[in-house]
């Protein structure tokens, strides 16, 4: 076999198994809220971040070009 075919065998075989670091399957009629919210709340602050930080950098742009 290829070193192709033998990566897609194993992504294949891999796709169906859980991983070893997973002790149970995740409830999905109970979720765990804390780190429901706390995901959501990470990935809320990094957009923020990322829009705060784009906004200086185009401002900082203009600056620099005479644009403003």
């Amino acid at each position: 076999a290829t070193p192709l075919e033998l990566g897609i065998l194993f992504f294949v075989g891999a796709v169906g198994r859980r991983s070893m670091f997973t002790a149970s399957k995740p409830d999905t009629v109970h979720p765990n809220w804390l780190r429901v919210g706390l995901s959501f709340g990470t990935a809320a602050l990094l957009w923020g971040l990322l829009f705060k930080q784009h906004s200086t950098d185009v401002n900082e742009y203009k600056v620099r070009n005479g644009l403003e």
